[in-house]
């Protein structure tokens, strides 16, 4: 099995090696052949972390069939939804995830494979409801306040509360549903929005990571 290798820090004092050569000798002892290292040292979700941008974009031209981390938050600072989201999205076009610290989370494992798409998808229908009940508190909260809840308004608010809604893969029927507009509406809308997933035969990343 081909990998990348990716390690990253929070400051320029701790060390990348404490990481690495774990990970390294872990690689070759299952057999791994390492296709490259990807090393940053970044803090925070909006850290600039270069190398893992290039580690994804190779994971979408496959250039390696697995990516082995030390532990999933590696892989993103922004919750256990977008780090799954990301896994899940590699998986299902043919890069798996490894994690030194997490064996359970290995999805070269079938097993473990399953129970993340399982995580993901009450996730997601989770993550919907919050988005359709802060879009209805939020029109709720603004009438009360004596604003004038003129198309403008509401379409703003609607638009990013769908686009949200789309993007944890809501459906057309269950988006104009949950925030009580037409089908036509929310189509209209959806074809503004960037997809997940595959992109004319390749990877289309999903948003920051």
């Amino acid at each position: 099995m081909k990998v990348g290798i990716y390690v990253r820090v929070s400051t320029d004092k701790q060390e990348l090696d404490s990481q690495l050569r774990p990970l390294l000798t872990f690689a070759k002892k299952r057999g791994y052949r390492i296709v490259r290292v990807y090393k940053d040292v970044a803090s925070g979700k909006n850290g600039d972390r270069v190398a893992l941008k290039k580690l994804l974009q190779a994971a979408y031209q496959k250039e390696f069939d697995a990516i082995v981390v030390w532990a999933l938050d590696r892989l993103s600072r922004e919750g256990m939804y977008k780090t799954v989201s990301l896994i899940e999205t590699l998986s299902r076009n043919g890069v798996e995830v490894v994690s030194y610290t997490e064996p359970y989370l290995d999805t070269t494992n079938q097993l473990a494979k399953d129970i993340l798409l399982a995580v993901i998808s009450a996730l997601a229908r989770a993550e919907r409801e919050k988005i359709s009940d802060r879009t209805r508190a939020g029109l709720e909260r603004v009438k009360r306040n004596g604003q004038r809840l003129g198309r403008p308004l509401i379409d703003e608010m609607i638009r990013e509360s769908a686009g949200r809604m789309i993007r944890t893969g809501a459906g057309i029927r269950e988006v104009a549903k949950k925030l009580g507009v037409s089908k036509s509406y929310v189509w209209r809308l959806k074809k503004g929005v960037p997809k997940r997933g595959i992109k004319n035969g390749n990877f289309a990343p999903s948003g920051r990571v």
